[in-house]
């Protein structure tokens, strides 16, 4: 799971316990600006192929986090629970896409979504 922070303009996502050792990344910042779309999304855990791990972890079912490449995009994992499942879109950063648990997501998506209006 990621803990979600917002501090002058940037995203920042803890990633929290061991998911560190399987997503191989301790946190994320991201600028509010280069968010382009944030989604709950539960089924995608299920619809999209997480193509070639570049390191990452996939065990169905249980977990998938890391840096994961299909289709041109670098996507960034860390799902557990795919009900708690938000994507984030971004241009101009390293990841094409944050695939992310968070503890309470629809709270998170709302105020994230306000966040970026503010800054915009």
């Amino acid at each position: 799971m990621v803990k979600p922070e917002i501090v002058d303009g940037v995203l920042i996502l803890h990633v929290e316990g061991i998911d560190k050792l399987w997503a191989f990344k301790s946190q994320l910042s991201i600028h509010l600006r280069h968010i382009t779309g944030v989604r709950l999304d539960e089924e995608i855990v299920n619809e999209w192929i997480r193509g070639i791990r570049m390191p990452g972890t996939s065990v169905p079912g249980v977990i998938t986090a890391g840096t994961f490449y299909q289709d041109g995009k670098r996507v960034f994992w860390d799902v557990h629970h795919p009900n708690r499942a938000v994507v984030i879109s971004l241009a101009h950063e390293s990841y094409n896409e944050l695939i992310i648990e968070v503890e309470n997501s629809e709270a998170f998506v709302t105020n994230l979504k306000k966040s970026i209006n503010q800054v915009i």
